[in-house]
């Protein structure tokens, strides 16, 4: 471990462990604009071991006031492209993966499934729900914030342990309703402050160190340079995360549980094709969780079903689903494969 990351080593809630937990992680930014570039920087310069970016723009010389990832000469440039690029040089240890595409129905699982946590520095609101949604189908922390003039909001929406996004907005407001910041201005130092506060939150979920945001919103006010804390309920009517499937509870298994029910038990991969790759148990039947719901009748109703994914949340949920849809003997690999390759299996390839 390079002299690089002494800062960290040196915090005992951190230390030569955390840095590498954080090695070991995967960060998706959904956009490199002024909420993406401060986060990015520091979710690079922190040693995360893969981060992603997604954006299908190019950079503007409007956007230079805010998005500091960009100079002059990249005007004209894809974001994505060129972020990465700088990210790489900032930190040639971890490995920058660019997505140079918008993010929408068709892409938003494949894309979400292979990150540990997912930062969403949008600007636009159908893109938010939409990564809301899919957050709480995978059981992915969706570390969100947004800014307006002189004014931001961050927080966590985690469906497995707190309120999503539609707790607190459970609908998409009409087009008109708020103006962009093109239109109503924003101060550019301002997605730094909210930025930066996303980095923070996502470097602690992966550490599982310290109190994260997930059941509170801060609303920053760089005027009165306030900070306000809003306590978030889970809404029991939340159109995404409400009751159904999130409130059944599958029953759950550690590894070494499910070492010895092997091989009684159908096993259920749910991750996505490109992970299936990398590792897997023997004997899995392979379904992704986006086409569960669709091949249910596929599994047996007389056998415990066991579902699997990468750290457990997908799993959770899949199984979950499935209970919702009637199937009576259900379990899921609690920490997933991460877990199963601590405990069991420590040849086996990790990610």
């Amino acid at each position: 471990m390079t002299s690089r990351y002494q800062g960290h080593l040196a915090l005992p809630e951190v230390g030569p462990e955390g840095q590498a937990r954080l090695g070991r992680a995967s960060v998706l930014c959904v956009g490199t604009g002024g909420l993406g570039s401060p986060a990015a920087l520091y979710l690079a310069a922190a040693g995360i071991g893969r981060l992603g970016l997604v954006d299908a723009d190019v950079v503007d010389v409007s956007n230079l006031h805010r998005q500091i990832l960009f100079r002059t000469a990249d005007v004209g440039l894809s974001k994505v492209e060129t972020a990465a690029a700088a990210l790489r040089a900032l930190n040639p240890e971890i490995e920058v993966v660019a997505h140079p595409a918008r993010l929408t129905s068709r892409n938003a699982d494949a894309l979400l499934a292979g990150y540990d946590v997912i930062v969403d520095g949008t600007d636009n609101f159908p893109t938010r729900y939409l990564i809301n949604d899919v957050c709480v189908r995978l059981g992915k922390p969706d570390v969100w914030a947004s800014i307006f003039r002189f004014e931001g909001q961050v927080a966590v929406f985690d469906a497995l342990r707190g309120p999503c996004y539609r707790c607190l907005f459970p609908a998409i407001p009409p087009d008109d309703e708020i103006p962009a910041c093109a239109v109503a201005g924003v101060l550019g130092v301002l997605p730094g402050v909210l930025g930066t506060t996303q980095a923070l939150e996502a470097i602690k979920l992966v550490l599982g160190v310290g109190k994260p945001l997930i059941g509170r919103l801060l609303t920053f006010d760089a005027l009165a340079l306030a900070w306000h804390e809003l306590r978030l309920e889970k809404d029991p009517d939340c159109p995404a995360c409400g009751t159904g499937i999130l409130a059944v509870e599958p029953l759950v298994l550690d590894p070494i549980e499910l070492q010895a029910r092997l091989p009684e038990v159908v096993l259920v991969d749910c991750r996505e094709a490109h992970e299936w790759e990398i590792c897997g148990l023997e004997g899995s039947l392979r379904i992704p969780l986006g086409e569960l719901g669709a091949r249910v009748g596929e599994l047996p109703r007389d056998k415990d079903v066991v579902l699997v994914c990468h750290h457990g949340p997908r799993a959770r949920y899949a199984a979950a689903l499935l209970m919702a849809a009637g199937l009576p003997r259900v379990a899921y690999l609690e920490g997933g494969l991460h877990a199963w390759a601590s405990d069991v299996d420590p040849t086996m390839r990790r990610y």
